[in-house]
């Protein structure tokens, strides 16, 4: 089998998890992912098996699309609900209009510090591995292109979409508006709904694709020029 498949993710499972349960269900020798999600996240997860796994560096610079909640007057230390709690602060009344106009900053090129807890490698070993050995993580930054939107503000949720360039982390995004309204902030949903011209209307849902059998796939894959 050869081409790509677009995958519903569910929260709780890591990419690679989807990875490994479809592969051994199909017997694929080759399958992987174009573009990793945390276990927390849902939404657009590409599947490349076969020959289409050779354009996985590709796919990880296509632009992608979120929906994401923050959660505000909470700091976590991986900012997101996964992480232990570092502060917790009341949030001002706020208004969608105030919102948006708190939002302008994070908009178009901007800077972004990465996360302690992240993939990205340092003497090779990742940050997250430094992290959580409590070793000091050094510093990097990236300049990431960003569109956002307020779709909605209830009491100390906000929910935003996100269309970003590759390397941007929402997380932080929600980290960095917290801070920017003094109150901190943290992510705690986050839904993908594009990568590329693949949306979920693409997608197929986990467990739909592990009830099919090896020649129900078939029909299923795209071409990676899609």
């Amino acid at each position: 089998m050869d081409g790509l498949l677009v995958v519903d993710k569910p929260a709780g499972l890591t990419s690679h998890d989807i990875v490994d349960r479809l592969r051994r269900r199909w017997r694929v020798p080759r399958m992987g992912h174009g573009g990793t999600l945390d276990p927390m996240a849902t939404g657009v997860l590409l599947l490349l098996l076969g020959r289409a796994t050779k354009s996985a560096e590709t796919l990880l610079g296509l632009d992608k699309s979120y929906e994401a909640v923050v959660t505000l007057g909470v700091t976590t230390d991986t900012q997101d609900t996964e992480g232990r709690v570092l502060e917790r602060l009341p949030v001002p009344p706020l208004t969608k209009e105030a919102m948006d106009a708190a939002c302008a900053p994070f908009r178009g090129e901007i800077e972004q510090l990465v996360p302690a807890y992240s993939a990205v490698r340092f003497g090779g070993r990742r940050g997250y591995e430094l992290a959580r050995a409590g070793e000091p993580v050094p510093e990097k930054r990236r300049r990431v292109q960003v569109a956002l939107d307020v779709l909605d503000v209830t009491g100390d949720r906000v929910l935003l979409a996100v269309t970003c360039s590759k390397g941007t982390y929402v997380r932080t995004l929600a980290h960095d508006l917290g801070q920017a309204l003094g109150c901190g902030g943290m992510l705690s949903a986050l839904r993908r709904t594009r990568v590329g011209p693949w949306s979920l209307t693409d997608a197929h849902t986990l467990a739909a694709l592990e009830a099919l059998a090896p020649p129900a796939v078939e029909p299923l894959l795209r071409p990676v020029s899609a």
